[in-house]
């Protein structure tokens, strides 16, 4: 099992839209990071900040991140939440979320 941090902002404008879009995260959504072996996914927010967690458990992230990128419904998803983001300064070329690196684990 591998762990991952994220962070981005969050629009103050859109912050609610985006809170609200997460109360009812699509069901389909949800399978797919299911299938692809995402497990214990959870964002935190803080402010104007949005924190991801979750936890890898498959054999391949690469194939099964491409697999979630390429599905229609989390596509058609991003669409409605990716606005509500903003980018943090130093996120690299075609990533949305800035990778964090782990400091710390309590196991």
């Amino acid at each position: 099992m591998q762990r991952f941090g994220s962070v981005i902002g969050v629009a103050p404008e859109r912050r609610e839209e985006y809170l609200a879009l997460h109360r009812e995260v699509w069901p389909a959504v949800e399978e797919r990071l299911r299938q692809s072996h995402f497990t214990n996914y959870t964002i935190f927010v803080f402010g104007d900040l949005l924190f991801a967690y979750y936890e890898y458990t498959g054999a391949d992230y690469a194939a099964d991140s491409a697999a979630i990128a390429a599905d229609p419904v989390t596509r058609q998803w991003w669409t409605l939440t990716d606005p509500c983001q903003v980018r943090l300064p130093g996120t690299p070329d075609g990533q949305q979320w800035a990778v964090m690196t782990e400091a710390w684990h309590l196991d």
